[in-house]
């Protein structure tokens, strides 16, 4: 075995020279399977690899199934947000990842997302940034570009829509504030909450944000239309105009 498949593979001197033998995971002990460790244990008892192994069934000959997930999230530095990020062609370059286990990992994290995104059973109620910081996070994780997005909510703060009202960059956004008026008011919105994200992580509003926020603010006072919030989001963490006293 060359340097570079061991090094792609993750195997040990001793792995390699045959002293300590690879294992597949049916011959593994029971308990530390993962199907089988699921069934007992449950699925909060398994870490992400685990998980992802039992969506993909089997490694490859040199390999385990978790093995190779474990390595798939070591080179996303263990993040299931950046995994969500592949493509199919990140995925197949792992050896014993072919497209219909790519596909499958793919699958699930939309899954996840669309689940972050389903509606509760009852209109969902903000009452502050934290609220809306959770709610936009869902719909904006793993965009690669900036965008502009709208909650438009009633009386009691529940909302009442949501729609994407400004798309740009990978540093650049902007939104038509005829766009955000004409919606709220169509909707019978009595205030709205607006987000943007940044790609780089760092949520500091820029120069051109608060002139938005501000141009934004006038227009909504002058419909009677209350603006709530301006959420600018990062990576895990997010910037409120409200909360640092600037509406």
């Amino acid at each position: 075995m060359t340097k570079e498949e061991v090094a792609a593979y993750g195997l040990t001197e001793a792995e390699q020279t045959g002293e300590v033998p690879y294992l597949s995971i049916n011959e593994w002990a029971e308990e530390d399977r993962p199907r089988e460790k699921l069934m007992e244990k449950g699925a909060a008892a398994l870490s992400e690899a685990e998980l992802l192994a039992i969506l993909i069934g089997s490694g490859s000959k040199r390999e385990s199934a978790v093995d190779l997930m474990r390595r798939v999230m070591k080179d996303n530095g263990n993040s299931l947000k950046a995994l969500g990020r592949m493509t199919l062609q990140d995925l197949t370059r792992y050896k014993g990842m072919g497209p219909a286990k790519a596909v499958t990992i793919m699958a699930a994290c939309e899954l996840g997302k669309r689940r972050m995104r389903e509606p509760a059973d009852v209109r969902q109620q903000i009452a502050t940034s934290q609220d809306l910081y959770e709610y936009f996070r869902s719909r904006m994780m793993d965009l690669s570009t900036e965008e502009c997005h709208l909650m438009l909510l009633d009386m009691k703060h529940q909302v009442l829509g949501y729609s994407v009202v400004g798309q740009g960059g990978i540093n650049y956004s902007t939104a038509d504030v005829r766009v955000v008026l004409r919606q709220a008011l169509l909707s019978g919105a009595t205030s709205i909450a607006f987000c943007h994200n940044h790609p780089s992580g760092n949520p500091h509003p820029s120069r051109h944000d608060d002139e938005l926020t501000s141009t934004l603010d006038k227009a909504c006072k002058a419909v009677a239309v209350q603006l709530l919030d301006h959420i600018v989001l990062g990576d895990n963490c997010y910037y409120s105009y409200h909360d640092e006293g600037k509406l």
